[in-house]
C-alpha cells in the first residue's frame, strides 16, 4: 500500500496545490466539490452524491456485505491573507487554506484510489464511505457546521467505525500522534452584557458606570480556571471582544464583553456554564444589572481505542521507523468530535512541519512537508481495510 501511494504522489501534490491556489470558505467550496466529484467519478464502481448537507460529497465503494467504514476530510479554507510566495499560493485576496484542509481533501481523494484499485483486484470486505465535508471552520445560518449537517442528512447511517486526519505541523514528516479518548476541546461561546444607567463623564458619581463594573467581572472570568477548576482537568476561557462607548466624555450604559470557553470533560463544560454566569452577576451586586448566553458550539473529540489500535498497526505495518507520539493534541477544537459522538472513531495527526518552523496552524505562512500526502493516504486506506476486516467488537482488549 505504501509503494502504491508513493507512485501517487506527484498526483496527490497536484490535487493539493490546485485546491490550495484557490480556497474557498465555509459553505461556498463550489470548485474543491467539482472537483472531488469528477475525481471519484472517475473511479470504477464508485457511486457519488453531490451537495449533502451543503456542498458536500460522499463517495461509496462496495464489495457487499460486511461492515461500512466511513473516512472524513474537511474542503473549506479561512480568511486569511497568504503570506507565502509559492507558485501555488492562495489566488484569492483574504482567503487562504491555513488549517490543511487542501490536504486533507488530496489524501482522502488517494485513499479513494487505493481502495478502488483494492475493489478492482481482490475485492473489499464491506463497504467504505468517503465523506467531503464543508465548513468545518464555520457556521451556516442554521448555527451548524458541516458534520452535523452531514450526519442530519444520512452520513452515517449504517457506518460502524469514522475515521479522520489532521495535519501536525508540530511534528516533522515521519512521525504521528495519536491519542486515546478525549483528544481535542469542546468550544462554546459565551456573551454577556453588563448594564449601567450611562451620564456624563464629568459626574460618574451620579449614575453606575458599567465600565467600572467591568473590573471584577473581569477578574472573575480569568480566575475561573486558575481557582474554580481543578488543574488535573483541561480547561481554558478566554475573552476576546469588549465593547463600549461611543464618545469619550459619555459614559456608556452598557459594555459588552465574549469569548469562548473550552473543556473536554462534559461536567467540566457545564461547571464553567455556571461559574460565567456567576462573574457577570457580579455586576447585580454592585448596583448594575447583567444578561448572559451561551452559544453551544463543537463537543470535545474523543478517540475510540479500538479504533486507534487499527491506526497503530497500519503504520507499524506500512512505515516501521514512523515515530508514534501518544496525547491530546490539544485544546483547539474540531467539529469531527460530532461523527465520533455517534459511531465509533478517531482522529490522527501525521507530522508535516518544515524545517523553518513558522509554518503553524491558522497563520499566513501555514505550509506542509508535501511527503506526507503519499503516507496520509496510505494510512487511511490500510487502517480502513484493517477496520473492515476485523469489525470493532464490545470489550475488545487494548494492548500496545
Amino acid at each position: 500500500m505504501a509503494k502504491r501511494a508513493e507512485r501517487m504522489l506527484s498526483r496527490l501534490i497536484e490535487w493539493r496545490r490546485r485546491i490550495h491556489a484557490h480556497p474557498e470558505l465555509s459553505f461556498q467550496e463550489f470548485a474543491t466539490a467539482r472537483l472531488v466529484a469528477e475525481e471519484l467519478g472517475a473511479i470504477e464502481a464508485m457511486e457519488v452524491q453531490t451537495e449533502v448537507g451543503g456542498t458536500g460529497v460522499i463517495g461509496t465503494l462496495s464489495g457487499g456485505p460486511g461492515p461500512c467504514v466511513a473516512l472524513r476530510a474537511d474542503m473549506d479554507a479561512l480568511p486569511i491573507t497568504e503570506a507565502n510566495r509559492c507558485s501555488y499560493r492562495s489566488r484569492r485576496p483574504g482567503v487562504m487554506h491555513a488549517c490543511g484542509h487542501d490536504a486533507h481533501t488530496a489524501i482522502l481523494l488517494g485513499t479513494a484510489r487505493l481502495l478502488g484499485e483494492e475493489l478492482t483486484e481482490g475485492g473489499l470486505p464491506g463497504t467504505v464511505r468517503f465523506l467531503f465535508q464543508p465548513a468545518e471552520e464555520d457556521f451556516g445560518d442554521d448555527g451548524r457546521t458541516g458534520a452535523p449537517r452531514m450526519i442530519r442528512e444520512g452520513a452515517l447511517e449504517g457506518v460502524d467505525a469514522v475515521l479522520a486526519l489532521h495535519m501536525n505541523p508540530g511534528l516533522p514528516h515521519g512521525s504521528l500522534q495519536v491519542n486515546d479518548g478525549y483528544t481535542m476541546a469542546g468550544l462554546d461561546t459565551f456573551r454577556g452584557t453588563l448594564s449601567g444607567t450611562g451620564g456624563h463623564a464629568a459626574y460618574p458619581h451620579r449614575g453606575t458606570d458599567p465600565t467600572w463594573l467591568l473590573l471584577p467581572v473581569l477578574q472573575a472570568l480569568h480566575g475561573i480556571v486558575a481557582r474554580r477548576v481543578s488543574p488535573m482537568e483541561p480547561a481554558v476561557v478566554s475573552v476576546g471582544r469588549i465593547h463600549a462607548g461611543t464618545a469619550s466624555n459619555v459614559i456608556p450604559s452598557e459594555v459588552e464583553v465574549e469569548g469562548t470557553f473550552r473543556s473536554y470533560d462534559p461536567d467540566i463544560r457545564e461547571g464553567l456554564i455556571e461559574e460565567l454566569e456567576r462573574a457577570f452577576s457580579l455586576a447585580a451586586s454592585l448596583g448594575g444589572d447583567y444578561s448572559f448566553r451561551v452559544e453551544r458550539g463543537e463537543p470535545a473529540l474523543k478517540n475510540d481505542a479500538r479504533v486507534n489500535r487499527r491506526v497503530i498497526e497500519a503504520v507499524r505495518t506500512l512505515f516501521p521507523d514512523c515515530k508514534i507520539h501518544q496525547g491530546p493534541f490539544g485544546m483547539g477544537a474540531e467539529d469531527f468530535s460530532h461523527m465520533t459522538a455517534v459511531v465509533p472513531g478517531s482522529m490522527f495527526f501525521p507530522g508535516c512541519a518544515l524545517p523553518d518552523g513558522i509554518r503553524d496552524l491558522h497563520t499566513p505562512y501555514f505550509d506542509i512537508d508535501e511527503r506526507c500526502l503519499s503516507a496520509g493516504a496510505a494510512i487511511m486506506a490500510e487502517s480502513a481495510l484493517r477496520l473492515l476486516q476485523r469489525p470493532l467488537q464490545e470489550g475488545e482488549e487494548w494492548k500496545r
